[in-house]
């Protein structure tokens, strides 16, 4: 009986890890989304309470590490125990940078409420909804286990690199086109390449997922679709 006692009391442990990470994924999730609808609808205070929010995020990492490392220390697990573990910690991290670049823009979407409107935002909504998608799906693999989940979010990547490469021209056109909506346009670019980098986490969390469940990694290269560092824009009429 002591040790059916322990082992429930383990599984408890584990189950209540799990917990707490998709608790922080949710709000990750929430983050994301709030920021993109604070930009669209140019809503300086909720893109404040974006900012604000930040702050639990932050905590629930450090609760999320605490507790794995009491669970290292006290349950010395071993096998599939032990990589749950350290996933879940490594996870915890990548909700942590993504609430930071939600949060940062957030902050842009504030300066940008006092500047005169540029383009469509259509892109952003799409690129946002992509990312919520791919990360609710990512944290319930992690809930449920789930590698081959992991893996579908893993391979799902590319389509918000295509929308992000579409932006970021759209948004040159206009910087070259008009020099007065350089500044505008230069927070929606570090925005656009917020949402990107939060979709390069969430493929970052599929990975470890699946790592924790199969117990080997997925392949080095993803498909990825981020070309801007190769963009040529050229003036009009050129």
């Amino acid at each position: 009986m002591p040790n059916e006692h322990i082992v429930r009391s383990y599984d408890e442990d584990l189950r209540r890890l799990r917990d707490m990470a998709a608790r922080m994924g949710g709000l990750a999730e929430r983050q994301v989304a709030d920021a993109t609808r604070a930009l669209v609808r140019r809503d300086t205070d909720l893109a404040s309470e974006v900012v604000q929010r930040d702050v639990q995020i932050d905590a629930l990492e450090r609760e999320i590490e605490a507790f794995c490392v009491q669970l290292l220390a006290l349950r010395q697990p071993v096998a599939s125990d032990l990589r749950v573990i350290i996933s879940v910690m490594k996870v915890s991290n990548d909700l942590e940078r993504i609430g930071d670049y939600a949060a940062n823009a957030a902050k842009r979407a504030i300066v940008l409420a006092s500047l005169p409107a540029l383009g469509s935002l259509n892109g952003f909504e799409r690129m946002t909804h992509l990312v919520q998608e791919n990360l609710k799906a990512a944290m319930d693999a992690l809930v449920n286990n789930d590698a081959e989940a992991a893996g579908r979010v893993w391979a799902a990547d590319e389509p918000i690199d295509t929308i992000y490469n579409g932006i970021f021209r759209e948004l040159l056109t206009f910087m070259m086109e008009d020099p007065r909506n350089i500044s505008a346009a230069t927070h929606m670019l570090f925005i656009a390449k917020n949402l990107e980098r939060i979709g390069d986490h969430t493929t970052n969390i599929a990975e470890r997922i699946h790592y924790a469940v199969r117990g080997d990694s997925l392949p080095d290269e993803r498909p990825k679709a981020d070309d801007s560092a190769y963009a040529v824009v050229r003036p009009a009429g050129e």
